[in-house]
């Protein structure tokens, strides 16, 4: 994931990221035991901060540890935290773990992104909801993203597809302004540039269940409107930039006719 330039120097960045927490210098202080006095002068480059600083601020700052790499390149000091690829034997517990999660899931759906919503992996009950999709979503590395919200993907399947394409962009610009990645904004460029089928399948529009706790997911499947409510979880305290970019994303049934059509297909 490539970071976007946003200022020269250590403070300028520290600078951008207290701002955009919407944090003063001296609220920034208290947390990180320092004084507001010292915070103007790394932010104004008179003072050089050193690596425990910075590792401290951006702690409390809750900067990606990615960007955390990055500020501490920008300040003259080696990056701490790793980038493991994710087929690397170093994360074979991880993924073996993983895999299970996905696994004992099923037959719901769940699938595994990382942080530009790549697919790294998926069990049986997404690879359900992907049939049919265009072949050319299908080639590696799938994503997400344009996996959903494609024309020739699930978007003429999913019949609430204007509230949930709202939703994904709004995700996305969240994390947008989280990560600052150009890569995560080429992205969001393209996926929001998509038409929005003025079809959403060949059984009418079909209301959505009373879920006033979440947004639900429906989508059509043989025939059939499934109904899902979607949750993500994220590894706590990662240590490798790759394990923190990670999101599982698992498809929990709204209601027991989807879950009855799940186990049908999966049985």
């Amino acid at each position: 994931m490539t970071t976007l330039a946003i200022d020269t120097g250590v403070g300028p960045l520290l600078r951008s990221w207290r701002e955009q927490r919407r944090i003063s210098q001296l609220e920034l202080a208290l947390r990180a035991d320092s004084s507001a006095r010292h915070i103007s002068f790394i932010e104004t480059g008179r003072s050089r901060p050193s690596e425990e600083m910075i590792l401290r601020l951006a702690e409390h700052l809750e900067i990606p540890v990615r960007e955390r790499n990055t500020l501490l390149l920008v300040g003259g000091y080696a990056p701490r935290y790793a980038q493991t690829a994710f087929d690397d034997p170093a994360l074979d517990a991880l993924r073996e773990g993983m895999d299970r999660l996905l696994q004992a899931y099923e037959p719901y759906p769940a699938l595994i992104v990382g942080g530009t919503y790549d697919v790294v992996a998926a069990n049986r009950g997404m690879a359900m909801l992907l049939d049919p999709v265009a072949e050319h979503l299908l080639v590696p590395p799938l994503n997400a993203m344009r996996l959903t919200l494609h024309p020739e993907g699930l978007a003429p399947r999913i019949r609430n597809l204007r509230e949930w394409r709202a939703d994904l962009l709004s995700q996305m610009e969240r994390q947008i302004a989280l990560a600052r990645s150009a890569q995560l904004r080429e992205l969001y460029e393209e996926v929001a540039g998509y038409p929005v089928p003025e079809s959403t399948g060949s059984t009418g529009s079909v209301p959505a269940p009373s879920l006033p706790f979440a947004l639900p997911l429906l989508i059509e499947h043989d025939g059939e409107v499934l109904s899902f409510v979607c949750s993500i979880a994220t590894f706590n305290t990662p240590m490798d930039v790759t394990v923190a970019e990670l999101a599982i994303e698992t498809f929990l049934p709204a209601d027991r006719a989807t879950a009855d059509h799940l186990r049908s297909f999966t049985s």
